[in-house]
């Protein structure tokens, strides 16, 4: 079977099928993004760390992968999707973003067509080929990949799906 191309227009989305981290409160969000290396678009369903000791979140750093999932608020009428949402520094009055992250736990599902950077709401972003069984893990730039950090967090495809938008998208299960 073919491997299907998950490319997708505007921002990354998350479909939280089943997350404990919502149920627990394994969520953190009060420290602000390290822009140096995080850049100053932040999309759902990226991986980042929530370095306390440096103060910042980060994409190194000793803490654990942590999911960022943010309460999503569009205040433009004509921009009402989920593909539309992002953390834009420039949309923030001070420039500074603080993003939720969410721990995602072995046995944790969700549908996502994260995959790869996107900049603006209607660019189209290539995103990466999957078919169901493929692992991905984190990669350096904190999009989950074929090829990244073995030690860290490790997924499954367990089907590949469509977003509620009718993009294509992937069911993922956190494996290890």
């Amino acid at each position: 079977m073919a491997k299907t191309q998950i490319k997708r227009i505007g921002f990354g989305q998350v479909e939280p099928n089943h997350l404990t981290g919502i149920v627990d409160g394994s969520i953190y969000a009060q420290l602000p993004i390290n822009a140096e290396t995080m850049g100053d678009v932040i999309e759902q369903g990226r991986f980042a760390k929530y370095d306390y000791a440096k103060g910042k979140v980060d994409l190194d750093g000793k803490g654990p992968w942590l999911m960022i999932y943010n309460e999503e608020k569009l205040y433009d009428e004509r921009y009402q999707m989920h593909r539309h949402f992002a953390l834009v520094k420039k949309l923030f009055t001070d420039g500074v973003i603080t993003p939720r992250l969410i721990e995602i736990n072995v046995g944790d599902i969700y549908t996502t067509n994260t995959f790869g950077a996107n900049t603006s709401k209607d660019a189209e972003v290539e995103g990466i080929a999957l078919d169901q069984g493929d692992i991905l893990y984190v990669g350096t730039d904190g999009y989950l990949a074929l090829e990244g950090d073995t030690a860290g967090p490790q997924f499954q495809v367990v089907k590949v799906y469509t977003m509620p938008d009718g993009q294509p998208g992937v069911k993922l299960q956190r494996i290890a």
